[in-house]
């Protein structure tokens, strides 16, 4: 009896032992993917996720009480946000080259800019990474925080790049219309062409089907741009997450003050690069190739013909 008391006695030793060493043990290291918080049904809702939730109600309670308070005579602060919006809409100009295209695509661009640049700051609060739950995994405790900044998440990113790749594609279907944004990448025109120009020019059999190859690449560049997008983005939020947890176990209230004020910094530069890109995949999903090349084309009748009549 003795001894199954003793062995008792140390069994209860080693496991509170081991769950005083799991609690002190209790942290959290960055990881590259976001951790889930809950479920709803099959959803699984991850604190990048929630994260995304807050900017929106964020940015939408800002603009509903800017909405609320607009006046004819615009009061100081309606102010400072019609001169933000003309400076933008003027830096769309300079990369649309087009007033039109500019109004017609700005809204989207500037919805994008603004979810990514509050997703980018609401990453850096201290309440981000620091508020949260704790859960016992394999006998070790582990802290999960609430929020993450939802730019920090692949998931996010990857969301983001294929809106405004499949965005830009949408817009030109609209502006040009559904048969010349798909001929940008199935050159069928080139090919349906041959028989029509061969006799004129025989080089059309190896130009048509270099075309065709060409607008398949083309097609690939769209997956590309998506990759681009997304992984830039990502890369840099999370490198940016991972300095200043470093710099924060080291020393934690004076070190990763100059940090902070340069995730600031990046969080602006990113956000600004996306919404530029976005701008650029519009304008360019937009321009008519085929009106170029028939205007060079007539251009180079009419010096033919001017050689034949000389």
């Amino acid at each position: 009896m003795a001894t199954n008391n003793l062995e008792k006695d140390i069994n209860t030793e080693i496991i509170t032992t081991e769950e005083t060493h799991s609690e002190e043990s209790a942290g959290h290291e960055v990881t590259i993917f976001a951790e889930p918080i809950f479920h709803i049904g099959n959803f699984q809702i991850t604190n990048s996720l929630l994260n995304s939730w807050l900017v929106v109600l964020v940015v939408f309670i800002v603009s509903l009480i800017l909405r609320l308070k607009l006046n004819k005579i615009p009061s100081k602060i309606q102010h400072v946000f019609e001169i933000l919006l003309d400076g933008s809409l003027s830096l769309c100009d300079q990369v649309t080259n087009d007033r039109k295209i500019s109004e017609k695509i700005f809204p989207v661009v500037l919805t994008i800019f603004i979810f990514i640049l509050f997703n980018n700051w609401l990453g850096i609060l201290p309440f981000v990474g620091s508020m949260g739950f704790t859960l016992i995994e394999e006998g070790h405790s582990v802290f999960v925080p609430l929020f993450r900044g939802g730019t920090a998440d692949i998931n996010t990113t990857l969301a983001l790049g294929i809106f405004s790749v499949v965005a830009s594609n949408i817009f030109g279907i609209l502006v040009l219309g559904f048969w010349k944004t798909l001929n940008k990448y199935v050159k069928l025109k080139e090919l349906g062409s041959i028989p029509k120009k061969v006799k004129k020019d025989p080089s059309i059999l190896v130009v048509a089907p270099i075309s065709f190859f060409v607008g398949i690449i083309e097609f690939i560049g769209e997956l590309a741009k998506i990759a681009s997008l997304s992984f830039r983005l990502f890369g840099n939020i999370f490198a940016g997450e991972v300095l200043l947890s470093s710099m924060a176990a080291i020393l934690a209230f004076v070190l990763p003050t100059p940090f902070l004020f340069l995730e600031v910094f990046i969080g602006v530069i990113q956000a600004l690069i996306f919404a530029l890109l976005t701008t650029v995949y519009f304008t360019i999903a937009a321009q008519d190739h085929d009106e170029h090349d028939n205007h060079e084309e007539g251009h180079k009748d009419r010096e033919e013909v001017k050689l034949v009549e000389a």
